[in-house]
């Protein structure tokens, strides 16, 4: 079964609104076993959307929309859906007292405008909105389903599960769909695809696996199709299996976790503690591992040393480190970690020192050298890495390697 999502409005065109509705529905249909073939974007323009109707027509068995459906001159898809739809417009007095209660409520009087909202296609299923003025409405042709909901979320979405979604489970049979996606981090895109190629290869043509990268993260997504979910699951699990004895170093956890949070439980479990001397990330690493509900039980405190002198005066790297080794250095960082766990009185320390750039580069140490140690209760380890030349994506890959690095030392 096959769906397309059209998302009407010039505000997403213009990039004055994010078209946050598109990505919610597409996860739902999906959850539900609908493959999603198309999303797009539209303007408010009656031509626009009888193009854009007939060309999801011919690819897809359900269409929905979200938006144009409100009362001011700009909203035209109820008029241009019932013309499409080769129907009239007639008043819905269900719809009617639905906008009578939500302007009594809000001591305003229902103007003429207003009242235009209970006008619809006398041919279409209507779907109430308890959260506003503008019904949904189900259409079928074909042996196709159009629904036409309001573009506000709050609007929109529990018309969707309580009224849409029921309804297709009612008149389509939907396989099933299963996802799950593994999580790496420490290899690039290029060098993760040559590493397991072969187990790629050897995935079942009911599988597909995605590539999803972000700075400093792969996302391995395995998308199974079928009937029975019990069966594809096990085969997902199964396969994942073989995968975890290729890269299972740099597996870290499934789904949606973070790093953070994986690194955040396994302290917890373990009872210990860390701390930070972030000089090139600045404080991200400390960021990211508070962004977690809870982290005070392992947290203590971190110093952003960005200057030698705080180096120096404060987690006490000695001077001589910094003149003769310079403070992107294996001695310096080392000194840092050690530095901070002895300030903080903690388990664990993470220290970071490089070049973010764009600027401070030189042929030796170019943009993106950065030195990150980690110091445990037994020893201190360091690690050099080279980024790259932007200087974002170089403060998120430290960070996450950093936590990487501990994440390692956990397990």
């Amino acid at each position: 079964m096959k769906a397309e999502i059209i998302s009407i409005g010039d505000e997403l065109l213009i990039g004055q609104v994010v078209n946050t509705n598109a990505s919610w529905m597409a996860s739902e249909l999906n959850a539900m076993g609908v493959d999603v073939v198309k999303i797009v974007a539209i303007a408010d323009d009656k031509s626009q959307i009888i193009r854009t109707l007939d060309m999801a027509s011919a690819e897809a068995d359900i269409i929905l929309m979200t938006g144009g459906l409100g009362p001011t001159k700009d909203d035209i898809t109820k008029k241009t859906l019932a013309e499409y739809f080769d129907s009239e417009l007639v008043f819905h007095e269900p719809t009617f007292e639905q906008v009578k209660k939500i302007f009594k409520a809000r001591n305003f009087e229902v103007t003429d405008v207003n009242k235009q909202q209970a006008l619809i296609p006398d041919n279409c299923i209507p779907l109430f909105n308890k959260n506003g003025t503008a019904p949904g409405m189900w259409f079928e042709k074909d042996g196709k389903v159009y629904v036409s909901m309001p573009g506000v979320p709050f609007e929109m979405k529990p018309m969707m599960t309580e009224q849409v979604l029921p309804r297709l489970r009612e008149k389509f049979n939907f396989g099933v769909i299963y996802h799950k996606t593994v999580m790496t981090t420490g290899m690039p895109e290029s060098f993760l695809a040559e590493k397991i190629k072969d187990w790629e290869n050897s995935l079942p043509g009911n599988i597909k696996l995605a590539y999803l990268p972000q700075p400093g993260i792969v996302r391995l997504r395995l998308t199974a199709k079928g009937n029975n979910e019990e069966e594809l699951k096990k085969i997902v699990h199964t396969k994942i299996g073989e995968l975890k004895k290729i890269i299972g170093d740099i597996i870290f956890g499934y789904d949606d976790v973070t790093l953070e949070e994986v690194v955040g439980e396994l302290l917890r479990k373990n009872g210990k503690t860390v701390s930070t001397a972030e000089s090139c990330t600045g404080g991200y690493i400390s960021h990211l591992i508070t962004s977690i509900s809870g982290s005070s039980d392992y947290f203590e405190g971190a110093v952003v040393s960005y200057s030698n002198n705080v180096k120096n005066k404060v987690l006490g790297v000695p001077e001589e480190y910094l003149v003769k080794h310079g403070a992107v250095s294996k001695q310096v960082v080392e000194a840092m970690a050690t530095g901070v766990k002895k300030i903080m009185g903690t388990d664990f320390a993470v220290a970071t020192s490089g070049i973010a750039g764009p600027t401070g580069g030189t042929a030796d140490k170019p943009v993106g050298t950065t030195w990150i140690a980690v110091a445990t209760p037994g020893n201190v380890i360091s690690k050099l890495y080279h980024f790259g030349e932007h200087r974002g994506r170089n403060i998120r890959r430290a960070a996450l390697a950093a936590l990487e690095m501990l994440r390692h030392e956990l397990i």
